[in-house]
């Protein structure tokens, strides 16, 4: 099996466990809420009150860097989020953006993968900063 179809199997199961949960819309625990909780250690990249960032435990690009809502709050993914959410959905990009800089100054990729056919294997929305290399495009 090559890495993509990993990725893409462990996305289908987690879209699986997801849809079997409590069905309350906030789906079950996840990685991240370990992460945030401190229970599980984390390489911090940034955080405030809102979003917190991590260099990724299995980077796809020499700098791998992912950034998440503090509080999940029904964002399991993007087709999710709520009108309520939208200055957190600007204030994470703009976090994005502000590391993606620091961290990757010739230039960088954004990725939110979204529901199984993205690929989503963490049901807490997250972005990805991919950079450190030349992107290929398509992407997908």
């Amino acid at each position: 099996m090559t890495k993509n179809t990993d990725e893409v199997a462990a996305a289908a199961a987690a879209a699986k466990a997801f849809e079997s949960s409590d069905k309350d819309g906030a789906g079950p625990p996840t990685v991240f809420d370990k992460i945030l909780s401190g229970e599980w250690s984390s390489d911090k990249v940034y955080e405030d009150d809102d979003a917190f960032a991590f260099r990724d435990i299995n980077p796809q690009a020499p700098t791998h860097i992912l950034v998440i809502p503090k509080k999940r709050d029904g964002l399991t993914s993007l087709s999710n989020a709520r009108e309520d959410q939208k200055s957190l959905l600007g204030h994470l990009m703009y976090v994005a953006q502000s590391v993606g800089k620091k961290e990757c100054p010739d230039g960088f990729r954004l990725v939110v993968n979204d529901g199984k056919d993205g690929a989503q294997s963490v049901y807490h929305l997250h972005i990805h900063i991919l950079g450190g290399r030349q992107m290929g495009w398509p992407p997908g």
